[in-house]
């Protein structure tokens, strides 16, 4: 078991910038994918608050990424061999709540406060910089990764239950 959600975070990321990738060279990739890990690590922090939602979606697993491949339109670019085990372990909530927060930075800024209430922050020294304050070079870097309109089909499967859980009682706004 894992409770750190490590295998569903390293997963989701993975996925989320293969399907927006970095815009320019190696730096461009690696701000790109601490974007994304940032993103999809305050996801899973808020969709698995506690240490035993996180082992139990370690025993039962995440999903998989087939509705996400659909969505995407990369549901046949995927061989089945064993270097595509990981895309079982991508959480297609977490997936779409860490699209959430990437288009929507207050948004973002509302989850990391969130996080401060569950056991995965606890006496750790938590910043999510990157996700919740991004200066050009990280806007630029992952342009496709915060793009509104390409993330839309993602973002829109769980933004609801999102919005549910950082404002409760409150109306949506479309």
């Amino acid at each position: 078991m894992h409770a750190d959600l490590s295998p569903l975070i390293a997963a989701t990321s993975h996925w989320l910038t293969s399907a927006y990738p970095a815009c320019g060279g190696a730096l461009s990739s690696v701000l790109c994918e601490v974007q994304a890990r940032q993103a999809v690590t305050v996801a899973a922090w808020l969709r698995y608050p506690t240490l035993m939602d996180a082992a139990l979606v370690g025993m039962a697993g995440p999903g998989g990424s087939g509705r996400l491949d659909w969505i995407t339109g990369a549901d046949g670019t995927a061989t089945d061999g064993v270097e595509d085990a990981w895309r079982s372990w991508v959480d297609e909530v977490v997936a779409s709540w860490a699209a959430c927060l990437l288009v929507d930075e207050d948004l973002a800024a509302l989850a990391v406060a969130a996080l401060m209430e569950g056991d995965h922050a606890l006496g750790l020294p938590v910043e999510f910089r990157r996700l919740v304050t991004p200066d050009d070079g990280d806007r630029r870097a992952a342009a496709l990764l915060r793009h509104p309109d390409l993330l839309a089909p993602v973002a829109e499967l769980h933004h609801a239950p999102l919005l549910d859980l950082l404002r409760p009682g409150q109306a949506l706004v479309a």
